[in-house]
């Protein structure tokens, strides 16, 4: 496979409902990247995909696939 093979795999993009909300992400991405791709911090959230919760131990080695549904939920303190 060619040097621009590798690149079109690498910026093909798929379409997910995040939060209710079509969106286009990069083919590939596990929920540890597409949390990173979206900036959010781990620690204080919950992922679902496709209606299960998806362990935090588990986010590196979980695809997030086309037509995928993700929620996630952040949790916020205050009082």
């Amino acid at each position: 496979m060619s040097a621009e093979a590798d690149n079109v795999v690498q910026t093909e993009q798929i379409e997910i409902v995040l939060n209710g909300r079509p969106v286009q992400v990069t083919c590939g991405m596990s929920v540890a990247g597409l949390l990173a791709a979206l900036k959010i911090e781990g620690s204080r959230v919950a992922v679902e995909l496709n209606r299960e919760i998806v362990r935090r131990e588990a986010w590196a080695a979980t695809p997030v696939n086309g037509g995928a549904t993700v929620e996630i939920v952040q949790f916020v303190g205050g009082g």
